[in-house]
């Protein structure tokens, strides 16, 4: 998944349009203001996703056009978008979607050092929570709705942060929610435990230390947050299939 140009809370006037022919990019594009589409007029809050192999063609319906929008790559990876491509769509979690793609555009201009990584993983979340959303329509379980931007929020803060001693009380504290009701929600918003993505967190950074730096195992250890050199090791082997000493090598 890569991100090619990012716009968010975008303000055009009302003789605004957007054509195109094909193109290799997607194109998601949210429109929070009645938005003309081949020439018809969708209300708003309508979505709609590009193949990058259709005409684009959209502009303003009104005095002026309000949009959030990502041009993005897929590789052709594109088995967890479940969304007709090129037809708008009317019933999407749009709030939670301007949420994402505001802070996938604060991530994109960022000089974080995992940029791509985040990038990657935050837009792939954006288009299965769409999907999700777009599938079920006015069925799709509203109990993690509310909790969508904190929990966003604190899953990056998780992987920018693997030194920090993460545990449920933390966790659960920072997004204001009792430990069982945010394991539950963790998990059903994400697909995994939240120990499982500490973890995640922490051997993707030692992973990254090892490639570019010359730390010693012992210091890339500590660096992701481990106190015991030997659990590090063990740990890493498991998840990754060889030692840190053996991955670098690689």
């Amino acid at each position: 998944m890569n991100i090619i140009s990012v716009g968010w809370n975008c303000i055009y006037e009302s003789d605004y349009s957007y054509k195109s022919d094909n193109g290799n990019n997607c194109l998601l594009v949210l429109a929070r203001s009645k938005i003309k589409i081949n020439g018809k007029i969708s209300p708003e809050n309508t979505l709609i996703i590009y193949d990058g192999t259709t005409a684009v063609d959209y502009s303003s319906a009104d005095d002026f056009l309000v949009c959030d929008w990502i041009s993005f790559e897929t590789d052709k990876d594109t088995d967890f978008i479940d969304v007709g491509f090129n037809t708008p769509i009317s019933n999407a979690d749009s709030e939670f979607i301007s949420l994402l793609i505001r802070d996938i555009t604060a991530e994109f201009y960022s000089m974080n050092g995992r940029r791509v990584k985040m990038l990657d993983f935050m837009m792939k979340t954006l288009l299965m929570k769409t999907s999700e959303s777009c599938i079920h329509g006015d069925n799709v379980n509203t109990a993690t709705e509310p909790h969508y931007s904190a929990l966003i929020e604190l899953r990056e803060k998780i992987y920018r942060n693997p030194q920090l001693k993460w545990n449920v009380d933390t966790m659960s504290a920072y997004v204001n929610m009792s430990r069982s009701y945010f394991q539950h929600i963790y998990r059903e918003t994400f697909g995994v435990s939240c120990m499982t993505d500490v973890i995640s967190g922490k051997i993707e950074k030692a992973k990254e230390i090892l490639s570019e730096t010359g730390c010693t195992v012992s210091q890339v250890a500590a660096m992701c947050g481990y106190d015991n050199e030997e659990h590090f090791m063990r740990q890493f082997k498991k998840i990754v299939g060889v030692t840190p000493t053996s991955y670098r090598k690689k």
